[in-house]
């Protein structure tokens, strides 16, 4: 193979023999919250500031029941908690196991015919039958395991039981329903909310419908398409009650695996905002965004963040925005059952001053 001269040494070796780079696997259909998530987690989590301290205990039950345990305290003095049980059935495929069988006569001896029924505890009926001599016929009802029914309960020191049920796959691949109940002992029923997802390789729409306390339906519909990293989205919300619209938004955007950008307008088109992110290599991550209000003609709100991996176990950020303000965060896993994270906010324009903030966070997991 010939020496490649100064210009080639950065290309890969399959560059190099001529053999064409593997393409690589198209990017998920996010939702359309979801088409600035990777600025926005950039920006917003693992920062640590916002609450003087932060506690998470997650537990997995031999049963396969994920338990987590969440409590904060606010720099005012308050204290909020709340305890969550979650259940995934992930069975699919058809049960082998018979759990009753049941044979009827339904003839004279001389045309019997036997019909065995094996009723399982699961769903989706199939009717099949065979012929094991030419004097009777079987007849087996059989019910198939249907994957994916996740059930959460919810409890928060604000007095509030929150209990949802997911469904996988309920009409149709790709379909997931939800349904979710929120009940408080001394107020009653607070709501009902019935949401669905479908997820197709080049479309992600979903329907949120929320029965309030007061009796109002409200729905919210989002869809985004996309196509070789293009993305386009739109969302709107509808009072049934006053069969009004009540807000509306859009979205454009464009994703690769190294990075990502989009903008989008929200509040009725009233304000937008462009946000990219980009993963520099292995170790460095860095985002922004630019925010601006047409209706106040406020200047542009500008946000600038980064995040360095130190070591496969800790990482380190940082982010400013176009007030001064600066904020700090660590996080370190220190064992396999506890990760822990510090960070403080800072006002840049008066650090001889008070007012900045510190706040930590500890994980426990088991």
């Amino acid at each position: 193979m010939a020496i490649p001269d100064f210009s080639d040494v950065s290309k890969t070796m399959d560059a190099k023999v001529g053999v064409p780079r593997a393409i690589a696997p198209a990017m998920p259909i996010p939702a359309f919250s979801d088409i600035s998530k990777l600025s926005n987690d950039l920006l917003g989590k693992d920062f640590y500031h916002a609450t003087l301290s932060t506690l998470d205990v997650k537990l997995k039950t031999p049963t396969g029941v994920n338990v987590a345990v969440k409590g904060k305290q606010t720099f005012d003095g308050n204290t909020a908690g709340s305890i969550e049980g979650k259940y995934t059935d992930k069975s699919k495929g058809k049960a082998s196991l018979t759990h009753s069988r049941m044979t009827f006569f339904l003839l004279p001896p001389s045309q019997r015919q036997l019909l065995v029924c094996t009723v399982m505890n699961m769903s989706k009926p199939s009717l099949s039958s065979t012929s094991p001599s030419s004097s009777h016929r079987v007849f087996a009802l059989t019910y198939s395991r249907r994957p994916g029914l996740t059930v959460t309960n919810a409890w928060s020191t604000a007095a509030v039981l929150d209990t949802k049920f997911e469904f996988e796959d309920v009409i149709a691949k790709g379909v997931k329903a939800e349904a979710q109940s929120i009940f408080s002992p001394k107020f009653g029923a607070k709501g009902q909310k019935l949401n669905f997802y479908f997820k197709q390789p080049n479309l992600h729409a979903r329907a949120f419908l929320d029965h309030g306390a007061g009796g109002n339906i409200n729905a919210v519909l989002d869809a985004v398409v996309g196509h070789e990293g293009f993305l386009v989205g739109a969302e709107a919300g509808y009072d049934v009650q006053k069969a009004a619209v009540t807000r509306y938004s859009a979205a454009v955007g464009y994703q690769t695996p190294g990075w990502t950008a989009s903008i989008q307008g929200i509040q009725n088109l009233s304000v937008f905002a462009a946000s990219y992110y980009q993963m520099i290599n292995a170790s460095v991550e860095a985002g922004a965004k630019a925010t601006y209000d047409v209706q106040n003609g406020s200047k542009v709100g500008l946000e600038l963040a980064s995040k360095y991996k130190l070591d496969p176990a800790s990482f380190a950020k940082a982010k400013i925005n176009d007030r001064g303000i600066a904020a700090l965060a660590y996080n370190t896993k220190v064992n396999t059952g506890l990760t822990f994270g510090i960070g403080m906010s800072l006002d840049t324009s008066k650090l001889n001053e008070g007012g900045h903030k510190i706040g930590t966070s500890f994980t426990f997991e088991g």
